[in-house]
């Protein structure tokens, strides 16, 4: 089969194709055609061997999810059946998505449902999986509470939206990175959007809060954009912290502190999201928050993120683009 690998850390020029057997399923695991690999920012990390929770030693295969059809079951997986559509998060083992078949474990692989292709699919664990887990199980949104949402134009960021409004948040901030963006936002659902690469953005979200600051942060960039969205929470406020795209660590001033832990906004709250804890150790949950958002999906109540298809050979390029921050959506390889 052919895979996009990465032998040595770097650029996007360390990811190279190659041929290497079809890995065999091991216990308790499921063997994968992949119809579709999706491209995540946490695949780029692991490439440029930044933090991240995963060891990525070279040589490995990135790529986190996919949807095809179930090519083998290894010893005691009992489905889903042999030829049968699905999409997994797959990589744990170094193996990644980006190949023509990939391994995943049992409770990472999830029956596509009818209506629903597999370019869709394979972008929808990720990005809209973290969306409906942080609203729904962590931070519990409930009707009239405001949320804040950096990268808001992203796929984790456009599902936030959408399902905020569809809980009832009663205002919801966009945060973007150019007026195009902060369009796309608002088309999806956001009350006010508010550019986070100018100076005072964060005094703008607490005007349009009149002061009191948000319930609720979900934040994935780091550095800078954490540390100012920290100042825009309110007494019992609670931020997400999903990822550190940025790479940076937030500097937290000793003012900033003083609001974030006491007086005069206390009892607020600092918390790490990472959606493959989910499906391993909370599968259930995991699984009824996906379900919910397949639901709205099929319903028309929520859109899922334009799509930008490429050939397995262009992963390089596909890592290009989305360094470049100039994308809106996914961008999805494509293996046949």
């Amino acid at each position: 089969m052919q895979v996009a690998r990465i032998h040595a850390q770097g650029g996007p020029e360390q990811i190279r194709i190659e041929t290497v057997p079809v890995p065999v399923p091991g216990p308790g695991q499921v063997l994968i055609r992949v119809e579709s690999a999706s491209v995540n920012f946490s695949d780029v990390k692991r490439r440029r061997g930044d933090a991240y929770p995963f060891e990525s030693v070279p040589p490995f295969v990135p790529g986190g999810e996919v949807a095809g059809t179930v090519a083998a079951l290894g010893a005691g997986v009992a489905g889903p059946a042999v030829g049968s559509p699905v999409f997994a998060l797959v990589g744990g083992n170094g193996q990644g998505g980006y190949a023509q078949f990939a391994l995943a474990y049992a409770p990472q692989v999830t029956p596509l449902p009818p209506g629903l292709d597999a370019d869709r699919a394979s972008v929808l664990i990720v990005a809209g999986a973290t969306a409906a887990l942080m609203l729904r199980q962590v931070a519990r949104l409930q009707a009239g509470q405001s949320i804040l949402v950096p990268a808001a134009a992203g796929a984790v960021g456009s599902y936030v939206v959408q399902l905020a409004r569809h809980l009832g948040a009663g205002l919801v901030v966009a945060g973007v990175s150019s007026a195009a963006k902060g369009e796309a936002a608002r088309e999806l659902g956001a009350h006010v959007s508010v550019d986070y690469t100018r100076p005072g953005w964060a005094d703008e979200v607490l005007r349009a809060t009149d002061g009191r600051g948000v319930d609720v942060l979900l934040e994935a960039s780091g550095g800078d954009v954490l540390a100012q969205g920290l100042r825009t929470l309110a007494p019992f406020g609670q931020a997400i912290v999903y990822g550190a795209a940025s790479g940076e660590a937030a500097t937290l001033d000793p003012a900033t502190l003083e609001r974030f832990f006491y007086a005069p906004a206390p009892n607020q709250s600092l918390v790490a999201f990472n959606v493959g804890g989910w499906f391993l150790q909370r599968p259930q949950q995991a699984g009824a928050a996906l379900g919910e958002l397949i639901g709205l999906i099929a319903q028309g109540s929520v859109k899922t993120p334009a799509i930008l298809t490429m050939p397995l050979a262009a992963a390089a390029e596909a890592h290009r683009l989305l360094e470049s921050r100039q994308t809106s959506g996914k961008l999805v390889l494509k293996p046949w």
